[in-house]
C-alpha cells in the first residue's frame, strides 16, 4: 500500500494566516497539526498539535512556569488572545521544524519510519512539483496497519 491511497485532504493555511484561524482549522478538521503552504501549496511545514500550542502560549510563558502560576484561572483562559493580531509566521520558532514530507508513492513503513523519527502524528503527501496532494495522520496510518490482515 502506498501513501496516496491512504491520504486525506486537509486544511492548510500559510504564514500569513492569522493564530486563530489556524487553530480553528485544526480543531474544525479534528486534526492532530497543521501543514503550512507557500503560494503554490507546497507544505512548508508540518506542525505537530503539541507545536501548534507553543504558537498559542507566549514564550515568556513556555520559558517561566512560576510566570504560569501567578496568572488566576478566569485569565488564564484568556492568554491566547494575546496573540490577536499575529500570525502563524509571526508565531513559528527561528529554526522551523525539518519537513515532514513523503512522496505519493511513499510505502506505509516509510510514512511510519518518518512518524517515529519526526514524533510528528500527521505527515504531507506531496505529487508533481511538491504541490500538496494530501496527508496521512496518525490515526489513518494506524487504522490501515491493524485492518491490512495482521492476525491476533
Amino acid at each position: 500500500m502506498q501513501a496516496h491511497e491512504i491520504a486525506v485532504n486537509v486544511p492548510t493555511v500559510t504564514v500569513d494566516d492569522p493564530v486563530a484561524k489556524a487553530v480553528r482549522v485544526m480543531a474544525v478538521g479534528r486534526l492532530p497539526g497543521l501543514i503550512i503552504v507557500d503560494e503554490f501549496i507546497r507544505p512548508r511545514i508540518v506542525l505537530p498539535g503539541t507545536q501548534v500550542l507553543r504558537l498559542l502560549v507566549p514564550a515568556s510563558y513556555q520559558e517561566d512556569a512560576a510566570l504560569t502560576r501567578t496568572i488566576d484561572e478566569a485569565h488564564a483562559d484568556e492568554f491566547w488572545r494575546e496573540l490577536a493580531g499575529l500570525t502563524v509566521g509571526d508565531c513559528l520558532p527561528r529554526q522551523p521544524p525539518r519537513l515532514v514530507t513523503v512522496s505519493q508513492e511513499a510505502t506505509l513503513l516509510e510514512v511510519a519510519a518518518l512518524m517515529a523519527r519526526t514524533h510528528s502524528p500527521l505527515v504531507a503527501v506531496t505529487g508533481a512539483g511538491g504541490t500538496l496532494a494530501g496527508a496521512v495522520t496518525l490515526d489513518r496510518l494506524v487504522t490501515s496497519l491493524a485492518l491490512s490482515g495482521l492476525e491476533d
